[in-house]
């Protein structure tokens, strides 16, 4: 054969080279046209939100200042867990908080800075410096996104419901013990005496505003009115007693445009990796889990994928001004619904109203009182944690019970929901599946032919092999046997190999088996284990079972 001339090889490498452009182009164009759909369906809910009612907007703008004045002690008390600025703080809630609002796949939720995330970072800033966390960050927001556009997001749906109530207990706890540090002194000893008295007289005070206002009036925000009113009476009345201000000052500059300083090599790589996977896992539970709860509150439905996109971007943009990192909050996200935010304008005005307490309001918040944000967390704990647990716990059963002290307990001893999460999915599955193998047993009979009809019901699978080996009467059997998968199926190589065995000590003995009803799924999976099971014939080969497809 005549070899090709020149010119045609040449034309080949072009027309790749031009294919392998265009192929790039397409997807960057894909990669363009999803940023440009998330911005779009951010500007036209944002623009029908403008269309709204008055009291609406009302209603958002004054819900998200109560969050912008609850979001400033939270931002400054993880900065100093993380060893960072309490303006890093500040600056991450600021930047998440306005970009997750606007990107974010659930309206009403709030975002910033978080403690479970400032606890995974705190061994990385100690040991290499912040420049390295803001590097952890940019990376935590790329795998975050990619998480969200690989459609993962759905996977907390996994979540059982016990682990969700063990979740929502164990931040209510840790929400209340994080405030009383509140309750003392620089050195570390509890304040006594008038001092101690003053603050919780202003606490009992704001929480019977929040309590008792509601019930009169929903004009206003009861936690707004509540922080403003202890706030005047003690500066106008000049009760000593300890503010925002005591704990660090909070003014600053517009946050600066930054590229991490450090090199650009495989061993930065090697040391931030580690934890920015646990910060973008830490950061999407939290966050998931959260939209999961303010769906439940405002009987709506948020976008999970679409939350893990914005809170990817959030992140990246966070690393690039010096931020520390973050995701939704649900302390501050349910002073958001409580007070009655509902749009994203609610999250725009909160993280609005953060930057001007950072350039220009500092001096006003400064002088806002600890015990009235005290008596706001405290409300919010008290919200936070799920009471009608304590009634169910003699009437569900004692698996979702361990599940949900365990996950309580893990959230508050380590500070971690991550952790505490995957715990209770792993033992609820294993729960699970230790009740599905104890469900399958079989009807025995035998036709006027003589031939034995095994009618299995309850799944096969790596749980329940043991009982279903233990089924079968290998040697008074008699010479044909006929296992029926109407009521079961074959889900697992556990399963396949439990089929081996039996097939082969029938054969031993010189007797046929055969598996019937064996739906499509089953065949499959038996078909490409062909090498390792020997059967002697299946029939119903049309047979088909109904499929609940979801996405």
């Amino acid at each position: 054969m005549n070899n090709p001339p020149k010119s045609y090889l040449v034309d080949i490498q072009f027309t790749t080279t031009r294919r392998v452009r265009f192929s790039l182009k397409i997807i960057i164009f894909r990669i363009y046209l999803n940023f440009l759909m998330i911005f779009n369906d951010g500007l036209i809910i944002m623009s029908f939100n403008l269309k709204m009612n008055k009291l609406t907007i009302k209603n958002d703008v004054l819900s998200g200042i109560t969050v912008a004045l609850a979001l400033v002690p939270e931002a400054v008390a993880f900065s100093i867990i993380a060893n960072v600025s309490p303006l890093v703080g500040l600056y991450t809630a600021f930047i998440i908080g306005l970009i997750t609002s606007i990107m974010g796949g659930r309206p009403g939720m709030i975002s910033g800075a978080a403690g479970s995330v400032a606890v995974v970072v705190v061994a990385l800033v100690v040991q290499h410096g912040p420049e390295y966390l803001f590097a952890a960050v940019v990376l935590m927001g790329i795998i975050q996104m990619a998480i969200g556009f690989l459609k993962l997001g759905k996977f907390v749906r996994l979540v059982p419901h016990a682990v969700m109530f063990g979740f929502l207990n164990g931040l209510a706890i840790i929400i209340f013990l994080s405030q009383l540090a509140q309750f003392k002194m620089p050195d570390g000893s509890w304040i006594t005496g008038p001092t101690l008295w003053i603050m919780l007289g202003f606490v009992a005070l704001t929480m019977a505003i929040i309590y008792l206002l509601p019930k009169v009036t929903k004009a206003v925000p009861a936690a707004l009115t509540a922080i403003v009113a202890v706030s005047a009476i003690t500066i106008i009345f000049q009760i000593s007693t300890k503010t925002v201000g005591d704990i660090a000052s909070i003014s600053g500059g517009f946050p600066a445009f930054h590229i991490p300083l450090v090199p650009l090599n495989l061993e930065t790589l090697q040391i931030i990796l580690p934890y920015s996977i646990i910060m973008a896992l830490v950061g999407l539970i939290e966050s998931l889990l959260t939209l999961n709860i303010i769906d439940e509150m405002t009987e709506t439905r948020g976008r999970g994928n679409k939350e893990s996109i914005g809170q990817g971007v959030a992140n990246l943009v966070c690393g690039f001004f010096g931020g520390m990192g973050g995701c939704a909050m649900v302390g501050q996200s349910i002073i958001n619904i409580t007070s009655g935010g509902r749009t994203r304008i609610s999250g725009i005005a909160a993280a609005m109203g953060l930057l001007i307490v950072i350039l220009a309001g500092s001096s006003l918040v400064e002088k806002i009182p600890m015990a009235a944000l005290v008596g706001l967390m405290f409300m919010v704990s008290i919200g936070t944690f799920e009471w009608t647990s304590l009634k169910i716990i003699k009437k569900v059963p004692r698996t979702d019970v361990v599940v949900m002290i365990t996950v309580a307990s893990i959230t508050v001893l380590f500070n971690n929901l991550a952790v505490a999460v995957i715990i209770g999915v792993i033992i609820s599955a294993l729960a699970f599946a230790w009740e599905s193998a104890k469900r399958i047993n079989a009807k025995v009979t035998i036709d006027e032919n003589q031939v034995k009809h095994y009618e299995i019901s309850g799944p096969l699978f790596f749980g329940s092999v043991t009982a279903f080996k233990e089924i079968f009467d290998y040697s008074n059997d008699p010479d044909e046997i006929v296992i029926d998968f109407s009521e079961s199926a074959v889900r697992d190589h556990s399963a396949i190999e439990a089929l081996d065995t039996i097939t082969k000590k029938y054969a031993k003995l010189g007797k046929k088996v055969r598996l019937i009803h064996l739906s499509q799924d089953c065949r499959l999976l038996l078909d490409n284990a062909s090498e390792i099971i020997d059967v002697n014939y299946w029939e119903d080969p049309n047979y088909k079972i109904p499929l609940n497809q979801l996405d």
